[in-house]
Order: structure tokens, then sequence, then C-alpha cells
């Protein structure tokens, strides 16, 4: 006899497909605020890249936390209180940040304000870590890779809707020439906030299950204790930083080194004895969580350096861009990861093999197409965006190349990043923009194919190795300072661009490396990637 399948709560998936969006929304408006904080404090590029650090670091602190300490009870704190009660105490906290951004904005502290950003993804880093289990458990688990990619595709909507939305609320809107006032920045967080809690309240209230598990817990002291020796390596750095002249370009590279070091030592000291160690005792979870580490961090630098870059002058125009004109390049930097992870989601669905193929082609236009519409609803002029249709003919090329086999499409898409990279370093004007730009279609789902190879060969231990790779979001924090501080320099900031190339031809090494790893235990990973993060 069958078994009658699940029905889906759909209210409740609902709900979660908003929190999913506001992730989006709230990080890609970092892109609009980076500039304006820089010009408001008249801050260096690698000051005003510190507000994205406090975002990113944040997901480290929270994923860190939770780690140590369920390691120190002996018990996975997420799984006793319920991924749905996570998600409403992730939903408070971040009301509680967003909150806390209006009195930091009165009093003119730029200091402040990173401290509140921080709560807010704080309340992300617990609200991430239940949202995905939870959302497979709203519904039959022969179908949860479906609400799984439909709140990644709604994540990306928010990344592309963010900065449009955002410089409405601070410019009155899009290309409008009125100064950001405290005012603004107040009504847009109190706005963010009240939802928010909105949202928090209707799970308190729902009828919905807690969302736990009866998986047995397995303690990872030795590696536990590794990751907090690695946290107290990056604290001594940020605080040599802060109360010495030491430049400010060593010390990022410091860090940089020593994660890795860190990394590679436990995995050496796991291989010898391995009790304690759990899923860092394998070498494809520690190149995969470099990977990750790297990935979101040249992710967020392209985009995060790219609003003072298109306000240089002689670089996109002889004046430079105005604040309130940018937004529609970073919607369509954002836009091109929806691009991608919508073409992306298509393996999900039951597709004939000619029905795919035609997919694959027709969908990353509709999004295309959805990126204008928003621009156009917001009173952008969309007509010098239509050329960057051939970025996406080429990138549509790449997909079908890549076979949607992990190590293929991360090699193919990161050499193609890493070429347009350099083509956007040695131009100017819109070929340069839209070279950067596409660096958002080659980054779209390279998530997967990392993550993926990471956890892969790892059985039990994957649910860990899961945990290590998301705590690795800590990229988003160290690589665009990096950018920034680089850009300070004699190099300038168009130049700058010359470490996300940096970091994409690396991700092409460890596409090979981890194809090497995994090959020496056994395993071909190179098969159908899973539906984009």
């Amino acid at each position: 006899m069958n078994q009658t399948a699940k029905p889906t709560n759909y209210s409740a998936l609902g709900t979660l497909v908003m929190v999913f969006f506001f992730w989006g929304f709230i990080a890609a408006s970092n892109s609009i605020l980076i500039p304006f904080c820089k010009t408001h404090f008249e801050l260096t590029q690698f000051e005003s890249q510190l507000l994205g650090s406090a975002f990113y670091i944040a997901y480290f602190v929270g994923s860190l936390i939770l780690f140590v300490v369920s390691n120190l009870i002996g018990t996975d704190i997420v799984n006793k209180i319920g991924y749905k009660r996570g998600i409403i105490y992730g939903l408070f906290i971040s009301v509680v940040g967003a909150l806390l951004i209006i009195p930091s904005a009165n009093a003119n502290s730029y200091y402040a304000i990173l401290g509140s950003l921080f709560i807010v993804a704080l309340g992300f880093s617990l609200q991430q870590t239940c949202a995905q289990p939870f959302a497979i458990s709203l519904g039959d688990p022969a179908t949860g890779s479906h609400r799984l990619n439909l709140g990644g595709g709604v994540n990306s909507l928010g990344t592309t809707l963010g900065p449009i939305i955002v410089s409405f609320f601070l410019f009155g809107g899009i290309g409008a020439k009125q100064d950001v006032t405290v005012t603004n920045i107040n009504n847009l967080y109190l706005i963010v906030a009240g939802v928010f809690a909105a949202v928090a309240l209707f799970f308190l209230f729902s009828k919905l299950p807690d969302g736990k598990n009866d998986e047995p817990f397995e303690k990872a002291s030795k590696a536990s204790g590794s990751l907090v020796v690695m946290t107290i390596g990056i604290l001594g750095i940020i605080l040599l930083g802060t109360f010495t002249e030491i430049s400010k370009l060593p010390l990022l590279l410091a860090t940089f080194v020593l994660i890795i070091a860190v990394l590679f030592i436990s995995n050496g000291a796991a291989n010898k004895s391995p009790d304690g160690w759990g899923a860092m005792k394998y070498p494809q979870l520690i190149y995969g969580m470099i990977g990750i580490f790297v990935y979101v961090g040249v992710e967020v630098t392209i985009d995060n350096n790219f609003g003072a870059l298109l306000k240089t002058p002689g670089y996109f125009n002889e004046t430079g861009l105005d604040e309130s004109e940018i937004s529609q390049y970073i919607s369509l930097y954002w836009g091109s990861l929806m691009i991608g992870r919508w073409t992306g989601a298509i393996s999900v669905f039951n597709l004939g093999k000619t029905a795919k193929k035609i997919a694959t082609i027709v969908v990353p236009f509709i999004a295309f197409g959805v990126v204008l519409g928003v621009n156009v609803l917001y009173g952008n002029e969309v007509g010098n965006l239509l050329p960057y249709a051939i970025c996406i003919a080429i990138a549509v090329a790449a997909f079908f190349y890549g076979e949607e086999k992990p190590v293929k499409t991360l090699l193919t898409l990161s050499i193609l990043a890493t070429i347009a990279m350099l083509v956007g370093v040695f131009t100017t004007g819109l070929v340069s923009v839209f070279a950067f730009i596409a660096g958002g279609l080659c980054c779209s789902i390279m998530w997967p194919c990392i993550f993926s190879l990471g956890v892969g060969g790892l059985g039990k231990y994957t649910s860990e190795g899961s945990a290590l790779l998301i705590m690795m979001i800590l990229g988003g924090a160290i690589i665009p300072p990096l950018q920034g501080a680089v850009g300070d320099g004699a190099v300038g900031l168009h130049n700058s661009y010359l470490v996300a190339a940096a970091c994409f031809a690396f991700l092409a090494f460890l596409a090979l490396k981890l194809k090497s790893v995994l090959k020496k235990q056994g395993l071909d990973f190179d098969q159908t990637v899973a539906a984009s993060h």
C-alpha cells in the first residue's frame, strides 16, 4: 500500500519565502548604503567596506557560537529549540539590529551603524541555519528540493529589488537628486524592522510543527577548539590593525593566510588522530571551506566596491555617476545572480531532454526581462542595459558546456569569470561595467558546485560538514575590504578588480584540486549538480 505524501503547508512556506526574500534584500541593499556612508562619513574605500564585513562576519560568529556551545553541552541547540522557534528568535534579533540603526544614524556614528548591522546579520545566521531544513519539513521530503529552490529564487529576486527599493527610500525615487537625510534612513529601517516583527509574530502564533529531528549528535571538540583558535587569531589581527599604524593590506592578507593555515593544520592533525575532529578529517571539506570563503568573498567584493567605482570620474563617464544613478547597475549585478539561479533551477523539474534545452535558453532571458521590468517600474532608462543580453548568451553557452557537472561547471565559470574581470580592468565605460556585472552570472551556480564537492563522501558527517561550509561565508567580511585596501593604494579602485580576477583563477585551481582529492578516494562527483543556492 502506498503511503500518502505529506501535503505542503503553503501558508508557512509563503511566510518562509518572505524571509528568504529579505535576506537577499538586505544583503544587496548594502551596495547602496556603502557608497552613501563613504561620502556621508568621509571614509576611505577600506573603511567603507567594513559595512559589508560587519554583515558577513556575523554569519561566521553566529554559526561558531552554535557549533561551539553545542559541542560543549553535547546537544544540538538548533534541534533542541526546533527550526520554527529558531527562525522566530533569529527574526527578533534582526528586529533589534534594524531598530538600533535608527539611533546610530541619529548619533551620526558610523561604528554604531556597523554594530547594528552586525546584529541584523547575527539574526540572519540563526534564520539560515534553521530555514532550509524547516522548508523540507513543511511537506513531502521527496519534493523538499523544490521548496528550497523556490526560496533561493525568491532570495535572488530580493537581491534584484533591494538596491532599487533602498534607492527609492534614500533618494525619494530613482534618479532623484535630493540629499539623503537621517530621516530617510530611519524610515527605511523602521519599515524593515516592522516587516521582520510581523513575520516573527506570524510564526509565533501559527500552528506549525516545531521542526525537530531525531538524529544523534556527535561531538567534535577538537574541531570546535580549532575554530576558536582561528577566531582568536582573527580578533588579534583586528586589534593589531585598530591600535597600531600597521597598513591594513598586510593584515588582511595575514588573516587569509591564518584561516588557510588553521584549516590545513587541523586536517593534518585529524589524519593522524581522527577522534574528536569529525568532518574536518576529510580534505575535500577543507578545500570546500576555502572555496566557499573565496566564492562568497568575490561575489560580495565585485558589488561592494562597484558603487564607488561607478562614481569615479573618468570610469563610466567624465563626471562619474551620482549615488542615485548607480542602483540600476547594482540591480543588474544581483539580477545576474537571479538569472543564473533560475536557469540552474530547471534541473529540479522533470522536463524532457528537448524541453530542458529550450528552457535553458528561454528562462535566463525571461529573468533578464524581470530585471529590466523592475527598473522600468521605478523609472530607470533601460535601453543602455539591453546589450547585456550578449553576456547572458555567453553564460547560457557555458551552462550547456558544463553539463551540470560540478567540476566542469565550476572550472568553466571560474575561467570565464577571470577573463571577464580582466576585460573589466583593461577597459572603461559600458564594456567594463558589463564585464564586472557578468561576474554575477558566473557566480550564480558556483555555490552548489563547491558545496556538493565539499561534502562529497562525508557520510554521517555531511550535516556537520554543511554547517562548517556555511561558516565560511566569512569570506564576505575579509575579501571586500582587502580589495578596498588595494583600491586605496597606488593601484587605484579600477585596477583593484585584479583581486577579483585572482579569486576566480584560484577557484579554477580549486575545482581541479577537489576533483583530484575525491578521485583518490574512489569518488566521481562530476555528475548532475543540485539546484543552486
